[in-house]
């Protein structure tokens, strides 16, 4: 009769434990979009929004905050239709891959309208006219329009109107389009000679210009297309018509005119005036961006220890089937670039597993699981480096085979691994840099965004060098003292 009430309040607690995990794994699934919700009224909803990092004047950092037309006209409609808003500064691509792996319900990006992306995506009313022309280095005096381009190469925004353009008349014309990511690194390349000239959507370039970007203009503006609000097609129409709601207020009451004005009419007001002036407004971000890199490498090289001590002392096991675990863990890792993998933690899993993961999450993730899979291959160089004769001592002394690797194998065998592991935090940290592409907020992630508004891109990169450097130099002194200490 005990045994049955035992079983039965057995069979009771399983069917508990049942369905709480069922529930958890509910939330876990429902609750990052608001798209999951369900309901036409977006009224008191939180929608998860990407955008990209630099495309002043319509995204980008100032004093640290991420503003620009998009965001302003994005935060007026919200205000007005009664919802809010979580904004991720993504990058376009990013940007874009999130919304298909449903980790944003919407992008606003400065994205132009075209029959390609209708197929895959809704798009809002048009909120904003584009246009594309063309700029030379200041100093340039030869290009003075499309003629002038032949056998020559151009830059243009991945993507972009400007890039549509380049490309449909670069055969008329004879030059060459190459395609960049971001309008600072383009203007860059104009004005260190790797390209002639830069065809950009003309606001940005007119932005660019009188933030004192070293180019000109040189031909009229050509009409582009049109910017819109952007939703997966078929999911969230209550959100793109609250959208287009929004978008008709503001137009009616002047409020969209006010927007841009602010940023269109004087765009060169808040322009760092020497190097200087440009540390120190560029300090608090930079600094917010270097305890972002130090905590995420601590985190991760935490991690990749744990791994590195388990693969590694199971590649050295005499278990084939164990062996071959961590020589495939190892191979994979070791094997693979770490910006796919960044990719795949941050846009894959999501769309594999239905959970929302994020930025923090796959950053440790890349970084941990790549770190890994050296620090494996650092402990069992480390052990086979020790002269197998002191571990035969060991056992003729009488110590069992985990006795004598305690205390006689792996204490020699750290001392000799210490400046390999020190090594691979150095690169740890530096490799940390490679998850801008996913938005993490470390250091270069925030130098972008500086020179992305002021176009100072050499400046800040100077500065962003210059705090790298005294961070690994500290690192790098700290890991020896210990290892001083230590290894004695």
């Amino acid at each position: 009769m005990e045994k049955k009430q035992r079983a039965a309040r057995a069979g009771r607690l399983r069917r508990w434990v049942a369905a709480a995990a069922i529930g958890l794994m509910a939330l876990v699934i429902g609750a990052p979009s608001a798209m999951a919700q369900g309901s036409d009224s977006v009224e008191g909803k939180t929608y998860v929004i990407g955008t990209d990092t630099t495309f002043a004047p319509f995204e980008f950092r100032k004093d640290g905050e991420l503003t620009g037309i998009d965001m302003d006209i994005l935060q007026a409609i919200a205000e007005d239709q009664g919802f809010k808003v979580e904004v991720r500064s993504l990058g376009f691509s990013a940007a874009l891959a999130a919304l298909s792996a449903n980790q944003v319900d919407g992008v606003i990006a400065g994205m132009s309208i075209t029959d390609e992306r209708k197929e895959i995506y809704d798009f809002s009313e048009p909120y904003f006219e584009s246009g594309v022309q063309m700029a030379v280095s200041q100093n340039d005096e030869d290009i003075k329009g499309y003629e002038d381009l032949d056998g020559k190469t151009v830059v243009a925004k991945t993507g972009s109107e400007g890039e549509a353009y380049a490309k449909s008349v670069s055969k008329e014309y004879g030059f060459k389009v190459k395609s960049l990511d971001q309008s600072a690194t383009m203007y860059e390349s104009v004005k260190s000679g790797s390209a002639v000239a830069v065809f950009d959507d003309y606001p940005v370039l007119a932005y660019g210009i009188a933030q004192g970007n070293g180019l000109k203009t040189v031909t009229d503006k050509v009409p582009g297309g049109s910017y819109g609000f952007a939703v997966n097609k078929g999911e969230n129409t209550a959100l793109l018509a609250a959208f287009n709601d929004g978008l008709a207020e503001l137009k009616a009451n002047g409020e969209y005119q006010k927007i841009l004005d602010e940023y269109l009419a004087d765009p060169s007001a808040a322009v760092p005036s020497n190097f200087f002036d440009l540390v120190v407004k560029s300090f608090p971000a930079l600094m917010t961006g270097l305890w972002h890199t130090l905590l995420v490498t601590a985190i991760s090289f935490a991690i990749a220890m744990v791994l590195g001590l388990v693969f590694g002392f199971l590649k050295i096991s005499h278990n084939i089937v164990l062996r071959g675990i961590a020589t495939t863990f190892v191979n994979i890792f070791r094997g693979t670039p770490l910006l796919l993998w960044a990719f795949m933690f941050y846009f894959g899993l999501p769309q594999l597993t239905g959970w929302e993961i994020s930025v923090w999450t796959a950053g440790v993730l890349t970084l941990s699981l790549n770190a890994g899979a050296y620090v494996a291959e650092i402990v069992r160089g480390g052990i086979q480096s020790v002269d197998p004769g002191q571990l035969e001592a060991s056992r003729s002394l009488g110590l069992g085979y985990g006795k004598s690797m305690q205390k006689v194998v792996v204490p020699q065998a750290f001392k000799m691994m210490t400046p390999s592991l020190i090594n691979q935090l150095i690169i740890s940290l530096k490799d940390s840099s490679l998850l801008l592409a996913i938005g993490f907020g470390e250091l270069l992630y925030q130098g972008q965004q500086i020179y992305a508004a002021n176009f100072r891109v050499t400046e800040t990169l100077l500065i962003v060098g210059v705090i790298y450097f005294i961070a690994i130099m500290a690192l790098t002194k700290l890991a020896n003292y210990a290892d001083r200490r230590f290894n004695k």
